[in-house]
C-alpha cells in the first residue's frame, strides 16, 4: 500500500476488470440505486447485468458483507444498512476495513463509491486510511512500479449531480493530509526525531509559501517555555516550538491549533514498562494531524488567521532528565511541581496554549493530543474525547465527527470539582492527578486549560486522540478530517462548508460564500 497513488476522478472511465480490477462499495439500498448503465463499462465483458443483480440479492450486511463478481478481479461490498446516533452516517470505519479486505490486487485498480453527497468527504478520508505511506518492508522497497487506485463517486439521493472539479481538489488535499499525518505517526523515532519533524513542517511551509518560526533548545528555556524544555532537555535531539501562520487579508478572527508532538515517550524517569512503551512513536499524533490539516485547509482557502503551533520533544532518560519533585516555571508564569514525568503531554501543551493566548492573540484555541491512556477507556477506540469551555462547541465537535468520520464524544467539563486533583503544597500545581479514578482524561485537559485561565473569554477545545490515532499497528491520520470539518465555515471551499457543523443551519454553500465576514465568524 505504501507506493499507492490515490486519485479522485469525476469519471474513472471504462475498462475490463481483468486489466483494471474493481471494487464497488456502498450501503445496500444505495447499491440497488446504481444504474447498470453507469456500471456496465467497468464490468463487461466479464460480468453481466444478471450476475450483478444476483450478487446484490445475496448480500446480507451484518454489519458488512461482500460478494465476488468475477474471480479476484471484481467485487461488490455492502456497508451497514443502519448506524447508531453516535456513529457517522458514512460508516467510515467500515469503509476502511472493506477496502483493505476486498479491493482486488493489481497495479491499476478502481473503486466506485456509492453514497450521498453529504457523505463524500467522510468516505474519501476513510478510503485514504486504507493506503498508508510508510513501510520499511524490504520486499516493498525492491518494487519500482507505482500502483494507482482511481476513485469515482456515484451520488444518490438529493443533490446527486456530478462531482465538481473543486470537490475533487478538496478531496485530494484532504486525503493527502490524512496520509501525511499517518506517515509521520507510523515513522519510528530513529527517523522521526524532532529534527526531522521540523523538516516536515518546513516542507509544508515551503509548499504553502509560509516561513516557519522555530524556537528550540536553550532558547526555549531563555524565553520561558519551561514545559517543552523540561520534557525534552534530556534527549539527543533538542525540543522545539514551531509555528506556521496563515494571515489572509480580511480575517475577522484568529484561530490557533496546538499539537502535542512527543516524537517518543519513554515516560522519562517515571519510566514505562516493556509492554506499555512499544507504540509510543505515536505520541506525536496531535502535531501530525495539525500539520496535515493545516496544509489542506490553507490550500482550500482559509479566510481567517490560522496558526499551527507544534510542541515538539522526546521524553527521554538521561543525566539532564527532569526528576519527580522538580519545579518548572511554564510559559504562563505558573509553577508546576513534577510528580510524574510520564504526564509530559500536558506540560508541553500548557506552553503551547499559553503562547497562542499571549503572543498570537487567539480567539479560538484548539489543542489536539494523544494525551491519556484513560481516553480509550472513557470514549473507546473509535471516538476521540472532547473537553471544552463552551457547550456549543462541544456539540459542534460531536456533529463534525459524524460528518467527517473522525468520531468524537464529550468528557465531563467541571474544573470546580476536578482541578483540586493537582493541588501542590510548594507550587501552583502538580502535573499529575492525585486520584487516577477521578476522570483522569478530563483532569489532564483541565491542566492545559488552567494555563490560559478558566475565566478566559475565548473558546478553548481539547481533543484527546490517544486511542483513535491508530488501528492495530497502523496510524489512522485521525484529526485531519475533524479539523477540516469543524472549521469548514471559515473555508472558501463549498464541500468543507457542507460538512461543517458551525454557522446557520439551512444556509446553502452558495449563501455561505456570499456571506459578509462578520456573519461568518465562528465565535
Amino acid at each position: 500500500m505504501a507506493n499507492v497513488q490515490l486519485e479522485f476522478q469525476a469519471s474513472a472511465g471504462d475498462a475490463d476488470p481483468q486489466s483494471r480490477p474493481l471494487l464497488v462499495l456502498g450501503q445496500l439500498h444505495n447499491l440497488h440505486r446504481l444504474p447498470w448503465a453507469q456500471l456496465r463499462g467497468k464490468l463487461q465483458p466479464r460480468v453481466t447485468e444478471e450476475i450483478w443483480q444476483a450478487a446484490l440479492s445475496t448480500l446480507n450486511p451484518n454489519p458488512t458483507d461482500s460478494c465476488p463478481l468475477y474471480l479476484n478481479y471484481a467485487t461488490v461490498a455492502a456497508l451497514p444498512s443502519k448506524v447508531s446516533r453516535h456513529n457517522s452516517p458514512s460508516a467510515a470505519q467500515f469503509i476502511t476495513r472493506l477496502v483493505r479486505n476486498c479491493l482486488p490486487g493489481g497495479v491499476n485498480r478502481c473503486i466506485v463509491m456509492v453514497c450521498e453527497r453529504s457523505e463524500v468527504f467522510a468516505s474519501a478520508c476513510a478510503l485514504s486510511r486504507a493506503f498508508p505511506l510508510f513501510t520499511h518492508r524490504s520486499s516493498v522497497s525492491r518494487r519500482t512500479e507505482k500502483k494507482n487506485v482511481t476513485v469515482e463517486f456515484f451520488l444518490v439521493g438529493q443533490n446527486n449531480g456530478p462531482i465538481e472539479v473543486a470537490t475533487l481538489k478538496c478531496l485530494a488535499n484532504a486525503t493527502e493530509g490524512v496520509r501525511l499525518a499517518a506517515r509521520i505517526v507510523d515513522t519510528p523515532c530513529n527517523e522521526m526525531n524532532t529534527d526531522n519533524f521540523l523538516e516536515e513542517i518546513k516542507k509544508v511551509g515551503k509548499d504553502l509559501g509560509i516561513a516557519p518560526t522555530i524556537i528550540r533548545g536553550e532558547e526555549l528555556r531563555e524565553k520561558g517555555f519551561g514545559g517543552i524544555y523540561g520534557v525534552g532537555k534530556a534527549a539527543v535531539h533538542p525540543p522545539a516550538l514551531a509555528l506556521l501562520s496563515h494571515t489572509p487579508e480580511g480575517a475577522t478572527q484568529t484561530i490557533a491549533w496546538v499539537g502535542k508532538g512527543i516524537v517518543y515517550d519513554t515516560g522519562g524517569l517515571s519510566i514505562k514498562g516493556k509492554t506499555t512503551m512499544p507504540g509510543m512513536k505515536r505520541d506525536c499524533g496531535g502535531a501530525a494531524a495539525i500539520l496535515g490539516a493545516f496544509r489542506a485547509t490553507v490550500k482550500q482557502g482559509f479566510k481567517d488567521n490560522l496558526h499551527a503551533v507544534f510542541c515538539l520533544a522526546e521524553n527521554s532518560v538521561g543525566p539532564n532528565a527532569t526528576r519527580p519533585d522538580d519545579i518548572h516555571v511554564l510559559y504562563s508564569g505558573k509553577t508546576v511541581e513534577i510528580n510524574n514525568t510520564d504526564a509530559e503531554g500536558s506540560l508541553v501543551l500548557a506552553d503551547g496554549v499559553a503562547y497562542a493566548c499571549k503572543d498570537l492573540g487567539a480567539d479560538i484555541i484548539l489543542d489536539m493530543a494523544t494525551l491519556t491512556g484513560a481516553q480509550g477507556i472513557a470514549t473507546g477506540k473509535y471516538h476521540a474525547a472532547v473537553l471544552t469551555n463552551n457547550e456549543e462547541w462541544e456539540k459542534a465537535c460531536v456533529k463534525a465527527g459524524r460528518n467527517c468520520g473522525d468520531l468524537v464524544h464529550p468528557l465531563v467539563y467541571c474544573p470546580e470539582l476536578h482541578f483540586s486533583e493537582f493541588t501542590s503544597a510548594v507550587a501552583d500545581m502538580k502535573n499529575s492527578v492525585a486520584d487516577r479514578d477521578n476522570s483522569p482524561s478530563s483532569c489532564a485537559g483541565l491542566f492545559i486549560a488552567s494555563h490560559i485561565g478558566f475565566d478566559w473569554p475565548g473558546i478553548w477545545v481539547h481533543i484527546d486522540i490517544a486511542a483513535p490515532v491508530h488501528a492495530g499497528e497502523r496510524a489512522t491520520g485521525y484529526g485531519v478530517a475533524l479539523l477540516l470539518s469543524l472549521f469548514g465555515r471559515a473555508s472558501e471551499d463549498p464541500l468543507l462548508n457542507l460538512v461543517s457543523p458551525l454557522g446557520c443551519n439551512g444556509d446553502s454553500p452558495a449563501d455561505n460564500m456570499g456571506r459578509d465576514s462578520k456573519r461568518r465568524r465562528l465565535v
